[in-house]
């Protein structure tokens, strides 16, 4: 039962987190978020891996900790923050629905995508191409939309970065690495982005901010470290068919965004090309 559990938690706690993220920039810079929500998120980890008497990581293990923690939450998480201001937190969950094709794509030497995992890939291109395609004169954030494109295949990255390298040390404390690595990037990059604020701090943003580091950072990425060790990546990978529905309904009831006709039609050409690519046949 953990690993349903876990995924249900990815699944469901990450898909209302691009909701929490958008709350948070009304008063945040993307990388105060990260510098604000990792600095607690880690201690946090950290803190539970010492009460729980964790085995601490090797020194070799710990660099590639630093690694996964620097791909997924320095670099891949900013960039979702970043593209949140200038796309809808809808838009920008069905982009980041992506993670599993570039997870079977990254997988492929081991498990070869074969004629349907290729045209997923082809599908899911489709499938953006229809979310971004200029509609009546307006055209979608260049810059975001490249923001969207690397960050999946990144996160991808680093998840199996850490899958190959990493197998000792406790689920809180390599957590807590990974989140202290993300903490420690963003303390050094927001004064030479923009700072740590870009408007008045509010309570809504503040505990958005609190929202995401205990549920979307210390439960959520738990569970899905978790998971990455408990499944191989096309299962674990599925997550991402339930992150867009969630985000979207959250950003069209409570933020107003706008999600139309075309939108719903590139997100459900996005996640069956994701469903092709992950429930293909395996083997030759």
């Amino acid at each position: 039962m953990l690993p349903w559990l876990a995924y249900l938690t990815v699944a469901v706690v990450w898909g209302s987190t691009y909701f929490a993220i958008a709350l948070g920039l009304e008063a945040f810079t993307p990388y105060g978020m990260v510098a604000a929500r990792f600095s607690v998120a880690s201690l946090l980890a950290l803190g539970l891996g010492r009460l729980r008497r964790e085995p601490w990581p090797s020194l070799r293990e710990t660099g590639h900790l630093m690694v996964v923690g620097a791909l997924l939450l320095g670099c891949s998480n900013a960039l979702v923050s970043w593209a949140e201001l200038h796309l809808a937190s809808g838009l920008v969950a069905v982009l980041a629905a992506l993670v599993p094709l570039w997870l079977a794509v990254l997988s492929a030497a081991k498990e070869p995508l074969g004629t349907k995992g290729w045209a997923g890939l082809a599908l899911g291109i489709l499938g953006v191409a229809a979310l971004v395609w200029p509609q009546h004169g307006m055209r979608v954030h260049g810059g975001a939309l490249a923001a969207m494109v690397a960050a999946p295949l990144i996160w991808s990255w680093g998840t199996l970065h850490g899958k190959h390298f990493v197998h000792g040390g406790g689920l809180m404390t390599n957590v807590g690495v990974q989140m202290l690595t993300a903490a420690v990037i963003g303390l050094a990059v927001a004064p030479l982005t923009g700072g740590f604020l870009r408007g008045p701090l509010s309570s809504k943003a503040i505990g958005a901010v609190v929202y995401l580091a205990l549920f979307g950072s210390v439960l959520a990425f738990s569970a899905y470290i978790y998971l990455a060790k408990a499944w191989p990546p096309a299962k674990m990978g599925t997550y991402a068919y339930l992150n867009p529905v969630v985000a979207v309904l959250l950003g069209s009831s409570l933020l107003g965004e706008a999600f139309g006709l075309r939108e719903t039609a590139g997100m459900v050409v996005i996640l069956a090309a994701v469903a092709l690519v992950q429930l293909r046949p395996k083997g030759p």
